[in-house]
């Protein structure tokens, strides 16, 4: 009973994830995925009982999008909070295998970002390495 009661409210956490993500498929400025970023974190920090990230590819893709170097720094900065919250929930060892997934939004913002950005990001780092 226990397992379908998991199952139903991660299920729930799942639907959650990807409505918010497909709002991020048109945005009609970086307001907008500053908005999308904050439902994205809400929804995280409501299902903290979940270390798995469900949708981590989708996630991962919109996260990476949204350091696009045309961006303005304070939707880099967002983007970065949602990054830290993702990865202290799915801990060392699972990063370590998910790296790869993540890094491809992080590793090539630091061309490109901002002075006020450049801490947080190279805290990220040095957080998590």
């Amino acid at each position: 009973m226990e397992d379908a009661e998991y199952d139903s409210k991660y299920k729930s956490y799942t639907t959650q994830v990807e409505k918010v993500l497909k709002q991020f498929e048109s945005p009609r400025g970086w307001a907008d995925l500053c908005a999308y970023l904050s439902k994205l974190k809400r929804i995280l920090q409501s299902n903290a009982k979940y270390q798995l990230i469900p949708k981590k590819l989708l996630i991962a893709k919109r996260l990476s999008q949204c350091l696009h170097h045309a961006l303005p720094s304070g939707v880099h900065l967002k983007t970065l909070d949602v990054y830290v919250l993702i990865f202290k929930r799915i801990g060392m060892e699972r990063l370590s295998r998910d790296l790869s997934i993540y890094s491809m939004g992080l590793f090539p913002l630091v061309g490109h970002s901002a002075m006020s950005v450049r801490p947080k990001l190279l805290g990220i780092w040095l957080w998590f390495t």
